[in-house]
């Protein structure tokens, strides 16, 4: 019989089950171990996250960079602009309805140290360097290796940057569902989960609809300037759509999405070209997550947040959002490092963040995918005439 694969989502949710579970009933020193475990697995975190940064975001900038051409700079804002405003609304709108949902209580950290639950011992794990020289660094190098014409420092860091998705892949995701089950375990412990679990569903209900109105507006917006249908433009996205939430990665979606987007009337050089860098580049229905998640959660521990907190986090989340590997959970461990730095996040909060982000990561990367289509449209208002009369042989490959 064929061995059952359980997904990550589906092992978090099941971290999260077991921790409420057991959290009623185990003793308090069986607790302890999985809070020592909590407490070094969130060094490595902390010691691993400025690298994370360095080494996806300095390759992804010097990638983009390194391709010359205007359509591509005018892609590429488009695509930043679209991010900013999937960012907006998700604080403007949170701003609007949380406070109504959420009930301020005791921080996730007073939670964590609730009846004595203290580790057995700790291990220090100091990191290189901090956040802010990590991005700083990234934006240097990456723009320099951009206008650089000898390969040498740009191979060692796609090899660095390879070295990292591995570390993602083979080690903090396959331990991130103990870690969220010791967070639950000790919330349980503590009497605090129900309170955190009825905040989870308010927020995933508000983001789906958030989701909704985003593709619409993205679509309304684009027939603006490809004087389309935005309602018939969408639905054609419908079968992108379903691959996403099925693939929960924007890049096994590019052949459907390139199906569909020529089907919209997009040109197949224009989409061949728009589509595998919006893979990269767009990703708004995951900022529209992580800015919810993230003010829902300094709601409910009571932190002071304003307008220009969240501004200035929502401009850095977009360039950060670029360096996501193609791996579930990507795009949130490579913006933890400015939840960090930017809305003081600690361990516990980020593990959080976590769990919600990737409950919710199917329906944003069908956000995400969708929404390229919506850009598609805008780009080939400007540049497709050029290349609708006499279609490459190339671009036969990419009609399904």
């Amino acid at each position: 019989m064929k061995s059952i694969k359980i997904g990550l989502l589906g092992r978090i949710i099941i971290a999260i089950a077991l921790g409420i579970l057991f959290g009623n009933f185990l003793p308090e020193v069986l607790v302890r171990i999985f809070v020592t475990f909590n407490g070094i697995f969130s060094e490595f975190l902390g010691f691993i996250i400025p690298l994370i940064i360095l080494g996806l975001v300095t390759p992804a900038i010097a990638d983009i960079g390194s391709q010359a051409g205007r359509m591509l700079l005018v892609t590429t804002l488009v695509a930043y602009f679209a991010t900013l405003i999937s960012g907006f609304l998700s604080y403007f709108t949170g701003a609007t309805l949380f406070p109504n949902m959420i009930t301020p209580g005791a921080s996730i950290d007073q939670i964590s140290q609730a009846h004595d639950a203290v580790p057995f011992f700790t291990v220090s794990i100091p990191a290189s360097m901090n956040v802010m020289t990590a991005l700083v660094m990234s934006f240097t190098l990456g723009i320099g290796l951009a206008y650089l014409n000898k390969q040498t420092l740009k191979n060692a860091f796609n090899d660095f940057k390879d070295i990292i998705v591995k570390t993602i892949q083979a080690v903090i995701l396959p331990l991130l569902p103990v870690y969220i089950f010791g967070i639950f375990l000790n919330m349980t412990h503590s009497g605090q989960v129900m309170g955190v679990l009825t905040v989870f569903i308010k927020i995933i209900g508000v983001i789906f609809a958030l989701h909704i109105f985003l593709l619409v507006m993205q679509y309304v917006i684009a027939s603006l300037f490809a004087h389309v249908n935005p309602f018939k433009a969408l639905l054609r996205m419908l079968p992108a759509y379903f691959t996403a939430l099925g693939t929960q990665s924007s890049a096994a979606t590019i052949p459907v999405t390139l199906r569909q987007t020529i089907k919209n009337g997009v040109s197949e050089d224009i989409a061949g070209f728009v589509i595998p860098l919006c893979a990269t580049i767009h990703l708004s229905g995951s900022t529209l997550k992580i800015v919810a998640c993230a003010l829902a959660l300094m709601m409910m521990q009571g932190m002071p947040y304003d307008f220009p907190m969240f501004a200035g986090f929502i401009c850095m989340l977009g360039v950060t959002m670029v360096a996501a590997p193609g791996v579930p959970g990507g795009a949130i461990m490579a913006c933890l490092g400015i939840l960090q730095s930017m809305l003081g996040f600690g361990e516990s909060e980020q593990a959080l963040m976590i769990a919600l982000y990737i409950a919710m990561d199917s329906f944003g990367t069908a956000c995400n995918v969708t929404g390229d289509g919506a850009i598609a449209l805008i780009i080939n208002k400007f540049y497709g005439k050029k290349k609708t009369s006499a279609p490459s042989n190339n671009s036969k490959l990419i009609v399904f």
